[in-house]
């Protein structure tokens, strides 16, 4: 499949065009294409297509357009809490194609992938924005190869286009000085004299400026008759390092035109900001014909300490030829100011420790700056108009290009498997990788499963090669001691939560500081590229950085713990205001005000909590433990996470087991129970329901006794023994009646309802449930009213009231929306569509059942989507 943007936006299978679909949904695509992979939020992203004309559903719209491009281009868009995602091997995209042409001079081939003008079609301000930006990089591209002609002697065959370019773009002062030289070399002085005095007298009138300093030097050079190029400058770059790979999105955006020329490169130590600089650098040296300076200002060197602006600027003059340096960072900074004026220089200030470091080493006009640092730099980019580029980790597959470029591709493809593992561990850090590599190259005999064994076992202790430089401990301890006491305290204890990524709230919680405070030290620790904000107020480490972390000393207490049992607690009640729950403390618990709140905490969560469970069990923290998986059970069903709904009961068992308590571990079984029974495992399930039966029945506890009957009442009708699921279900509210939880009586008022219903007893069960109904609404019970609304609209369609049938599901449908239960949604849109389908109202039916499926599909639902499909 290939992809063509600049130009009509198409894709290609094998040379034969595609039909991709209406023009938003071409958006859709190209606004995920363009990312190279990285996650897209859902806000964003409908900014991107509709800027502010977005229609009023367009989230759902959204949802189909991806769905759609996944069906038809059979694209893996995945979706996360950051966002959609899509990945493509950058070959395939003429974009992506275009900028590596560029960056390999091959600029005929570049060029030659333009079919007009880019995006063409696609309307909305961020496209038009994109669009202006491509269209730079066009023209940076055609006035690069036109230098590489001008310097080949191929300045009369130029000179046609040159003018023509030059028609087209009177301001362009690049572009006048190239037509200028191009005429001067054929012999045409007079012209080119002529030229500049055009271009001269628009800028004045037009813009009131005056020719850059490059296009007067041209008319200067021209008027005298001396064009030869200066004698050569400084040439101080270090050799550039000769195992790099990668980073071609960081390459495209350090090529990328504008007037940009500060750029901060910032990440973690060891992530490979040296490297990008010097490689960039040396791919470019034909556009720094007045040489390069380069400096490293130790600013994280355990050795010695960041060496002062002063001290580097008389390097940097006495390497410009200055005889004569002043006095004073003052003089010093403006006469170099002076002497680089003008020329086309190249500075690359390495391993800054600050802004103010750097300030004064900044020149003043024309030349390009490249600074890498530790830390974020955030003062340059505010005050100085830098770009930053911030480095990730490498990707899996130039990961392994590493390798094979270090140790070649006889002894990585010896080991596939164990390079995999390498890779793996080594996380995407080049300084990691490159300690591996290292010492597998100095033990040529030693096969690389010795070394991911090591790296198995010890990573830290493995990523040593013997030198200071070279041991991955050391590298990030210089980060941690460049910090403030607070920001290191904080790292170390973010080494203990043991979860993927962190909220702002739950980090708060941990250093025991308000949000407001702990948001500050989070932001030195990302500053220094320690913790990484991937999405808005959520916080993560790379893997070898937070194991690092972990082995620091630290005392987090059970300040996470009480947290997240706390706050999953309050989401759980927001949802079931009704459940009965233990207490837990915490200081730093959040609360909710609406079930969307509460079910997005629940979403953005999920894993650190079923990570602090697990956690909380091996503490023997066996209240928290409990807590967090019944918190989660009806956020489960409300998502059909059946299968992580297993896991946190089984972990909650062995916390009731431990605890002693025949209640709670009736209720786990139970839950296991039908959880099992809905994933197929029907023996299993039932043998979870049994004990939980006689779990509570040795209690005397009325409602455990019924949740149990209600337990192997659902479990029955699964398997269509609908008798013995009515009989369960009328034991069920008995139970619940004698122990007087109107709440559950009223549940299974419906629940009976239903049962009699799906025996064909509708006037029963009609009475039923409709006495469910004057009770849920007497007690304010959303999700019973939702429920029962379901059975009263089966009931109404089975007994051919079609409006009345139509009308209830629509009301269980906006019930369900309100409370963000997914999972029933689904549910209640594919019974919608069977009502409209027994009415012969096809179109309407089919539509409920495309909802109904995509979101069967957004759940992993197989089954019913397998269903549903097969009847659409």
């Amino acid at each position: 499949m290939e992809f063509g943007l600049l130009g009509a936006v198409e894709v290609r299978d094998r040379g034969e065009v595609v039909e991709i679909g209406h023009v938003r949904q071409r958006s859709v695509l190209v606004a995920l294409l363009v990312e190279e992979g990285r996650p897209v939020p859902v806000d964003r992203l409908l900014d991107r297509v509709w800027g502010e004309r977005a229609p009023l559903r367009a989230r759902e719209t959204l949802y189909g357009y991806v769905s759609k491009l996944r069906k038809l281009l059979d694209l893996d868009i995945e979706r996360s809490p950051a966002g959609y995602r899509l990945e493509v091997d950058p070959s395939r995209v003429d974009l992506f194609r275009f900028r590596a042409f560029v960056r390999d001079r091959d600029f005929d081939a570049a060029l030659g992938l333009w079919r007009g003008e880019a995006l063409d079609g696609l309307e909305s301000p961020w496209f038009d924005a994109l669009r202006e930006s491509l269209h730079a990089e066009r023209l940076a591209a055609e006035l690069d190869r036109n230098d590489v002609a001008l310097a080949d002697g191929r300045h009369a065959a130029l000179l046609p286009s040159l003018r023509q370019l030059a028609d087209a773009l009177p301001h362009d002062e690049r572009l006048a000085a190239q037509l200028m030289l191009a005429l001067h070399r054929s012999g045409n002085d007079a012209e080119a004299l002529r030229h500049y005095e055009i271009v001269r007298r628009r800028l004045a009138d037009e813009l009131g400026a005056d020719p850059s300093r490059p296009l007067q030097d041209v008319h200067q050079r021209i008027l005298v008759g001396s064009v030869e190029e200066r004698p050569a400058g400084p040439r101080q770059l270090p050799a550039p390092h000769p195992w790099f790979t990668g980073r071609t999105g960081e390459l495209a955006a350090l090529d990328s035109p504008g007037t940009v020329v500060i750029t901060a490169i910032g990440g973690t130590g060891g992530i490979g900001k040296t490297a990008l600089a010097l490689h960039w650098a040396h791919r470019h040296l034909d556009e720094f014909p007045d040489g390069q300076l380069y400096v490293n200002l130790r600013g994280f060197d355990p050795s010695a300490e960041p060496t002062p602006p002063e001290t580097v600027l008389r390097e940097f003059l006495e390497a410009l030829g200055e005889e004569t340096i002043p006095v004073g960072l003052d003089a010093r900074a403006a006469r170099y100011r002076s002497v680089v004026a003008g020329r086309r220089l190249l500075v690359v200030l390495d391993n800054a420790r600050s802004t103010e470091q750097v300030v004064p080493l900044l020149p003043g006009s024309d030349a390009t700056v490249l600074v890498t640092s530790r830390l974020k730099l955030a003062g340059l980019v505010a005050a100085h108009g830098a770009r930053s580029v911030s480095l990730d980790v490498l990707h899996a597959a130039d990961a392994r290009e590493f390798l094979v470029a270090r140790l070649g591709a006889e002894r990585v493809a010896a080991e596939p498997a164990v390079v995999a593992d390498l890779v793996s561990w080594c996380g995407g850090l080049p300084l990691a990788l490159s300690i591996v590599a290292a010492r597998a190259a100095m033990e040529p005999d030693f096969p690389l499963a010795a070394f991911a064994a090591e790296l198995r076992e010890q990573p830290l202790d493995a990523l040593d090669a013997g030198e200071i430089g070279t041991n991955l401990r050391a590298v990030f301890s210089w980060s941690v001691a460049a910090l403030s006491d607070e920001a290191a305290r904080a790292f170390g204890l973010l080494g203990t939560a043991g979860t993927a990524d962190v909220s702002l709230a739950a980090a708060a919680a941990l250093l025991d500081r308000p949000v407001t405070r702990a948001r500050m030290v989070l932001r030195e620790l990302e500053n220094a590229h320690l913790v990484q904000q991937h999405v808005p107020g959520r916080y993560r480490m790379h893997d070898l950085v937070g194991l690092y972390a972990a082995d620091l000393p630290a005392d987090p207490g059970s300040r996470l713990a009480d947290f997240y049992a706390a706050t999953a607690r309050a989401a759980a009640l927001t949802l079931e205001p009704h459940k009965v729950l233990p207490e837990r403390e915490s200081g730093h618990a959040l609360t909710f005000d609406t079930n969307a709140e509460a079910m997005a905490w629940f979403d953005a969560e999920h894993a650190c909590l079923m990570t602090e469970q697990r956690q909380a069990l091996g503490r023997k923290d066996f209240d928290a433990t409990w807590l967090i998986g019944r918190a989660l059970n009806n956020y489960h069903l409300r998502r059909g996470r059946t299968s992580d709904d297993i896991v946190a009961w089984l972990t909650a068992l062995r916390a009731a087991e431990a605890l002693g308590d025949p209640i709670k571990q009736s209720t786990a079984h139970r839950c296991l129970g039908a959880d099992y029974i809905e994933m197929g495992r029907a023996s299993l399930g039932h043998s979870h329901f049994e004990r939980g039966l006689e779990l509570a029945a040795g209690t005397g506890d009325h409602e455990a006794h019924g949740g149990a009957h209600r337990a192997i009442a659902w479990a029955a009708e699964f398997v269509g023994d609908l008798e013995r699921a009515l009989e369960h279900s009328l034991a069920a509210l008995e139970e619940f009646r004698a122990a007087g939880t109107e709440i559950r009586v009223a549940e299974s008022l419906n629940e009976v309802g239903w049962r009699y219903a799906c025996l064909g007893r509708y006037a029963e069960a009609r009475t039923f449930c409709e006495e469910a109904m004057l009770l849920n609404d007497k007690l304010g019970h959303a999700e019973g009213c939702a429920a029962t609304l379901d059975s009263l609209a089966h009931i109404a369609h089975h007994d051919g009231r079609h409006a009345d049938a139509v009308a209830h599901y629509g009301e269980a449908l906006a019930l369900y929306r309100e409370l963000d239960n997914s999972a029933e949604q689904a549910v209640v849109l594919e019974h919608l569509g069977d009502v409209h389908a027994a009415a012969g109202e096809t179109e309407q039916a089919r539509e409920q059942w495309v909802r109904a499926l995509e979101l069967y599909r957004e759940q992993g639902r197989d089954t019913q989507a397998a269903a549903l499909e097969a009847r659409l």
